[in-house]
């Protein structure tokens, strides 16, 4: 069950570094949310800057940017899920300074439509049966990334923590983050 919230309520309990997970409209959103066995189609970060709350992301046609939230929450009210980033502190040794500072030098890097590829063709019947697993993170360096692809990486490389074990970043979807341990849902932004 949602919990709908107003983003003037909300910015105070939103962290550092909380991911953020929208839920898509539209014809290339559907196939990536049902892909994805998800309902959400896009990843980003909440990132405070001084007093401002901004979304750090890497978008299509876009590539890595930071925006204010409220700008996205004017875009999609009701559509984005503000995931708290390792409840509780179960995971000890994460840096959530590392992690924040991982989105924010993503902003002007372009976006990753190999990767996006890539995963979609693991999704492709017949298709997926010719592919290997893949849980390398090494080779997440070689290509730009996509959305989700950077929200696992400033996890993992920045943060020190792998948010979702046993698949590579390259090929985490937003789903594999929304049912990710890492991450607990808090509430849905309403509107400002």
């Amino acid at each position: 069950m949602r919990c709908f919230v107003s983003l003037a309520e909300a910015a105070p309990c939103v962290r550092d570094g909380d991911l953020l997970l929208f839920r898509g409209r539209g014809a290339i959103a559907r196939i990536i949310c049902v892909a994805g066995r998800s309902e959400y189609a896009h990843a980003a970060r909440a990132v405070w800057w001084g007093r401002d709350l901004f979304c750090c992301e890497v978008r299509e046609l876009k590539g890595g940017r930071a925006v204010t939230l409220a700008s996205q929450v004017r875009r999609f009210p009701g559509a984005i899920d503000v995931f708290e980033t390792n409840p509780d502190d179960r995971w000890r040794r994460y840096d959530r300074r590392g992690a924040v500072e991982y989105m924010r030098r993503l902003a002007g890097c372009d976006y990753g439509y190999r990767g996006v590829w890539q995963a979609a063709l693991r999704h492709v019947p017949l298709w997926r049966f010719l592919l290997t697993p893949e849980s390398d993170d090494n080779r997440t360096a070689d290509q730009p990334p996509y959305c989700s692809h950077a929200c696992a990486a400033a996890d993992r490389v920045g943060g020190g923590v792998d948010p979702v074990p046993q698949l590579s970043d390259r090929l985490t979807e937003p789903g594999d983050l929304a049912r990710s341990p890492f991450y607990r849902y808090r509430f849905t932004l309403a509107g400002e």
